[in-house]
């Protein structure tokens, strides 16, 4: 009663090892989601409303300051908020998907092709951005994933690297599979991350070294990170300033290997 109403972060003490303890264990492990669940609830909404809050600003602030008997103020004032709107749109599709990445059913995996996977992401990613692309693809066989949810990621780390290098530098995609893990990385010869930052890059709203031009929110690792997550894989990063970043997608290859969340 009493975690109920005050505090989900309590958990019933378990002693022995009988059918209550069993029972025991089986409550605490409903709070202990119940509690992921709720704390998820409060990130998104605090994310959701700190976000959202500049562009609303800035989009209320022109409006008030427009001269509507001036054509041209009016045409400027559009084509802002126009552009402030696709931006507001864009952050809400990200906040929703991170929202819904605790859901079951985020993911659907299926046996998929590895070489024909790999080639589809690698075809995609040419069109990100003028960049020397390379393949290095040794996967073959199948593998248990969400192709579509893999190809988001993996895209994602793409058009990351586009963003931290210049035309001419080269991003490479890569897989290798072994008995029982497929490793996906995206290569790149760009600016590097920094060592203080690398533990934080996948946070929500967490960027670093911001290239003028870049207008992301800082979402897009934690999407790729809530894709790996729930495949029951991890991400490796190898980087150094001036050297470039090698980010390496790790996934269980079998279905009997996934969380079983």
């Amino acid at each position: 009663e009493e975690i109920g109403s005050t505090d989900l972060s309590q958990r019933i003490p378990e002693y022995g090892n009988d059918d209550l303890t069993d029972l025991t264990r089986t409550v605490n492990g409903m709070l202990e989601r119940l509690e992921e669940g709720f704390e998820g609830q409060r990130r998104f909404l605090d994310d959701a409303g700190h976000e959202l809050r500049t562009p609303l600003t800035v989009m209320g602030g022109h409006l008030e300051l427009m001269d509507p008997d001036r054509p041209d103020d009016v045409r400027e004032t559009q084509a802002l908020l126009l552009e402030e709107t696709e931006r507001m749109s864009r952050l809400v599709r990200d906040l929703i998907l991170l929202a819904k990445s605790r859901r079951p059913d985020f993911v659907d995996p299926h046996p998929t092709d590895l070489p024909e996977l790999v080639a589809g992401i690698h075809a995609k990613a040419s069109a990100l951005g003028e960049r020397t692309w390379e393949l290095d693809s040794r996967a073959h066989g199948t593998a248990y994933l969400d192709a579509q949810r893999i190809t988001q990621a993996l895209l994602q780390l793409a058009d990351n690297a586009v963003k931290h290098t210049d035309p001419g530098d080269t991003i490479t995609i890569g897989a290798e599979r072994s008995e029982d893990r497929l490793r996906l990385w995206v290569a790149d010869t760009g600016d590097g991350i920094p060592a203080q930052d690398v533990e934080r890059i996948f946070d929500r709203f967490a960027r670093s070294g911001v290239r003028s031009g870049d207008e992301g929110f800082g979402l897009g690792l934690s999407i790729v990170n809530a894709v790996v997550r729930e495949h029951g894989g991890t991400i490796d990063v190898e980087s150094a300033p001036g050297w470039g970043t090698t980010m390496t997608i790790i996934l269980p290859t079998e279905e009997d290997t996934w969380p079983t969340s």
